[in-house]
């Protein structure tokens, strides 16, 4: 399963893209990422529809419809996958539950859901209990650890989660080297700490 947010903000969008496009037999769904590359102006702020543009331009046309075009969610195997929450790309569950978390699990029926969007990763069941789980973030970590994180769902219904070390450094270097614009520096260091906030690392 891949969760969205595919090629924005990476140093290598296209070749990204065509990796993953290896892998037999995955179902993708689409995250804000693939949306803003579509349509660069719906990004919230004008450093993202830099490098949204930046991505799409990379990208070229066909590659940018066809992810912009992939399922909001799926449900394999009696589990749910989103990229944020159900029914949005934006609105991310939480490693701690939020105010208004049983009103954006109020249509699950699967007893597990997966979402990512937050780029924190956790595992725990919410108050409906459905069994929640965020696997992280391969390419961009927001928790403190520049390793990349991804999960595996055993047929027995156990997680595991992985970390797995790879050269963060060299991919920023390469994101400063291949691409200009204001956006550069901060996703630079956003992949240097594993920080949404680079300055508070």
């Amino acid at each position: 399963m891949l969760g969205g947010d595919y090629a924005l903000f990476g140093p290598w969008p296209a070749e990204t893209v065509a990796r993953l496009e290896s892998l037999r037999g995955a179902t993708w769904i689409r995250g804000n990422g693939e949306r803003w590359t579509a349509d660069p102006r719906q990004a919230p702020l004008p450093a993202v529809q830099e490098a949204a543009r930046a991505c799409a331009e990379t990208l070229g046309p066909a590659v940018v419809a066809r992810l912009a075009t992939l399922p909001e969610e799926a449900v394999v195997d009696g589990v749910r996958f989103v990229h944020g929450s159900p029914g949005s790309d934006l609105i991310g569950l939480m490693p701690q539950p939020a105010d208004d978390e049983q009103d954006l699990l109020a249509d699950v029926r699967e007893r597990r859901l997966v979402a990512g969007h937050t780029h924190l990763p956790f595992e725990r069941t919410s108050a409906g209990g459905i069994a929640l789980l965020n696997p992280g973030s391969v390419g961009m970590p927001f928790d403190g650890d520049v390793r990349a994180a991804y999960a595996l769902l055993h047929d027995d219904g156990t997680v595991e989660r992985r970390r797995v070390a790879y050269p963060h450094r060299d991919v920023a270097t390469a994101l400063r080297t291949r691409f200009d614009g204001a956006w550069t520096e901060l996703v630079a260091r956003r992949i240097e700490t594993a920080r949404i906030d680079p300055d508070r690392a």
